[in-house]
């Protein structure tokens, strides 16, 4: 039964959408939402992490295994007309990393499997700035696209353990900067405004923190390591 009405409710809300989204008939939702000069709002989301290296000499490339993250965060928008807004969206974004090296990297030392595996945590702490640029409403939603510059601080951070690669601590820079872009759709519903949004992510700085040895098999063939990343976010206005 509930498979059955799952479907009939399927099939009227395929049927409805197109005249949903076209009929120049249709009831505006929160009609005078983006009448207001300040707004505020949080999302929900997913987000997924790499690396970019690049190297001091030629060597096998680190292989980084991507993993499934989470968001959460605040939003608070402010209009300056009806195609331009500036948003600043601080969030928490949870994420692990796995890197996995070449035999290479250690000239022929004896290594074992957990020489050969690094697990980078970061939990960053994102304060982005960004310009939002809208088209016209269309009934019910209307397309964006944003970017902007934000700031980082990485909580799972460890630069000042005095520990390192040496004994299986790989560590990371404390602040990060990246620049962002993406687009979405503003929905309109019935109470509020939700927007589905995709950004990419990309850090400015380099975000290694070196071994103390300079011929450390780990990080001495490292010139520089860049977070880039994706975000899925769901944002309620």
């Amino acid at each position: 039964m509930k498979q059955l009405l799952f479907v009939i409710g399927f099939l009227m809300i395929a049927h409805s959408a197109p005249a949903q989204l076209f009929s120049k008939e249709k009831i505006l939702n929160q009609e005078n939402f983006d009448k207001q000069r300040l707004t505020w709002g949080f999302f929900l989301g997913l987000n997924t992490y790499d690396f970019k290296f690049t190297y001091n000499r030629d060597q096998s490339d680190i292989q980084t295994k991507m993993n499934t993250g989470f968001n959460v965060g605040l939003v608070s928008d402010l209009r300056l007309n009806d195609y331009f807004n500036i948003r600043f969206e601080p969030g928490l974004y949870i994420n692990q990393r796995d890197l996995y090296y070449g035999e290479d990297w250690f000239n022929g030392q004896s290594v074992n499997d957990n020489d050969l595996l690094r697990e980078v945590k970061s939990t960053y702490v994102h304060f982005p700035v960004l310009l939002k640029v809208s088209t016209k409403r269309l009934n019910n939603f209307k397309p964006y696209v944003l970017g902007g510059v934000s700031a980082a601080l990485n909580l799972s951070s460890n630069q000042e353990n005095p520990d390192d690669n040496s004994v299986g601590q790989f560590r990371t820079k404390r602040s990060m900067l990246f620049w962002e872009v993406g687009f979405g759709i503003d929905f309109y519903l019935y109470w509020f405004k939700f927007s589905p949004s995709i950004r990419g992510v990309f850090a400015i700085n380099d975000e290694v923190v070196r071994d103390r040895d300079p011929n450390s098999p780990w990080t001495n063939n490292i010139n520089s390591m860049q977070s880039r990343g994706v975000f899925l976010n769901f944002t309620f206005q």
